[in-house]
């Protein structure tokens, strides 16, 4: 099956913080689409910027091409036992949520069972980035299945790497996650190490960019402060947010995988507070 925007209708499941401004740049790059979410109010956002809005996820069975944007590995699978059974031979699946390896692999297989292609394919980059068609994209699966979806992920990513097979776009994730907050953690402490000798967070910010300590979360403070309160907006419980739920994956698929990360597993207990806390710091300081 040729993916092309005459031809193929794309399916688009979740219409959160970053699922909405994906399928807007899908729709933008006109594809047509069609959309649901279980927020009966973000689903029906979707006609704003031209989508169909269907009522569950059996309404795209005709689509060729699905992507889900949704929490987690049970809300992935939740939406593929309802859809995997009506779709039709040929169909593509992209998971852009950031799930398990296993998760991704046994998907996957339960995928093909039904003639369904189905890559594991997670995202980074944030909101103002899917806005652009401008995400990483993380790609696992099949060589062949890639180059059938390369049209859909070209209009979601600026950078499309296909990493290997069935797990590996989300085993990438992961690592990308662990990085990102590592570097938020040691930003967040060295701020804490400078205020106690009297320099503002602004400056410190400031002298690193600089120096060797200058990192992606340096330059952009105030990033996690935005998505927080976008979080907060859309109703997404602390769990479900990705300094929360991501740094806990990281936990078990290391712990499946035989691999010690002491490091994820201090960052697992902590991040969640410290973002959260430091955002509404931020939010209070914008009110006064």
């Amino acid at each position: 099956m040729t993916v092309t925007r005459a031809t193929t209708r794309i399916g688009f499941v979740g219409l959160g913080n970053l699922g909405r401004p994906m399928a807007e740049a899908l729709r933008g790059d006109g594809w047509r689409l069609a959309v649901h979410d279980r927020d009966r109010e973000r689903a029906r956002a979707g006609a704003e910027f031209g989508a169909e809005v269907v009522d569950s996820p059996a309404g795209l069975a005709d689509c060729g091409v699905v992507a889900l944007a949704v929490p987690d590995d049970a809300a992935v699978g939740a939406v593929l036992d309802e859809l995997l059974p009506r779709l039709a031979e040929g169909a593509l699946v992209l998971v852009h949520s950031t799930v398990l390896p296993e998760t991704a692999r046994a998907l996957a297989a339960r995928a093909a069972e039904r003639g369904v292609a189905l890559l594991d394919a997670p995202v980074s980059g944030g909101a103002e980035r899917a806005a652009r068609g401008d995400l990483a994209v993380m790609v696992g699966g099949e060589a062949a299945a890639v180059e059938r979806a390369r049209p859909v992920l070209d209009t979601v990513g600026g950078e499309v790497r296909h990493l290997g097979p069935s797990g590996a776009g989300s085993a990438a994730k992961l690592a990308n996650q662990l990085m990102m907050f590592a570097a938020l953690a040691g930003a967040h402490e060295a701020i804490d190490l400078a205020a106690a000798h009297g320099i503002a967070e602004r400056d410190v910010l400031a002298a690193v960019a600089g120096g060797l300590g200058d990192s992606w979360v340096a330059r952009n403070w105030g990033f996690f402060d935005e998505v927080a309160s976008a979080y907060d907006a859309g109703g997404t419980p602390v769990s479900e947010r990705p300094w929360s739920k991501d740094l806990w994956e990281v936990t078990a698929a290391a712990r499946a995988a035989g691999v010690t990360l002491p490091l994820a597993g201090l960052l697992a207990q902590i991040m969640a507070d410290r973002v959260e806390s430091h955002a509404e710091a931020a939010r209070s300081a914008r009110c006064r």
